[in-house]
């Protein structure tokens, strides 16, 4: 039991609250392509994003047991929203304040879809048959991460040349 759920229960709800992370990151992310601040759902994505790294955290196993990589994601992916968070509310995204910003907010978006697309890998059972292991392994899966490597890496240059909040 989690937090008096399932671990079963548990995952899926920390998988929920990725999902709504991801989708609300995405929409602001876009938004800022076109200089649209969104406060609302900003602090949607940051919030979620933070509880998907803290849920994460209380499944087994934990982190003091056994450190994995998904360990390592959530506590660069803390550091990141940390300092995203201080950027936007605390810095107003004055001076380079926004460019931290929308590189922080922005990789730890990258962070979660990099996660997305490991667990696709794991539990979608024709994604698995072309990249068997745990973790998945071969081209297929290689070519999967470059693409999202590559389309974040191209929207934070974009974001980052064109985000100008009022």
């Amino acid at each position: 039991m989690i937090l008096g759920m399932s671990v079963a229960t548990f995952v899926m709800v920390h998988v929920v609250i990725s999902l709504i992370a991801i989708v609300a990151g995405l929409i602001v992310m876009f938004g800022m392509l076109g200089s649209r601040s969104q406060p609302g759902l900003t602090a949607i994505f940051l919030l979620f994003t933070i509880l998907t790294s803290a849920t994460g955290f209380v499944i087994p196993p934990l982190l003091f047991e056994k450190l994995l990589p998904s360990h390592l994601f959530g506590i660069l992916s803390f550091i990141l929203l940390a300092i995203a968070c201080i950027a936007l509310y605390g810095m107003k995204l004055a001076g380079a304040w926004r460019w931290i910003y929308v590189v922080t907010a922005l990789a730890s978006l990258y962070l979660n879809v990099f996660v997305l697309v490991v667990q696709s890998f794991l539990k979608i059972p024709a994604l698995t048959a072309l990249a068997p292991g745990n973790p998945p392994a071969g081209p297929v899966f290689a070519v999967a991460q470059g693409i999202v490597l590559v389309f974040f890496a191209v929207m934070i240059i974009g974001v980052w040349r064109r985000f100008r909040p009022a």
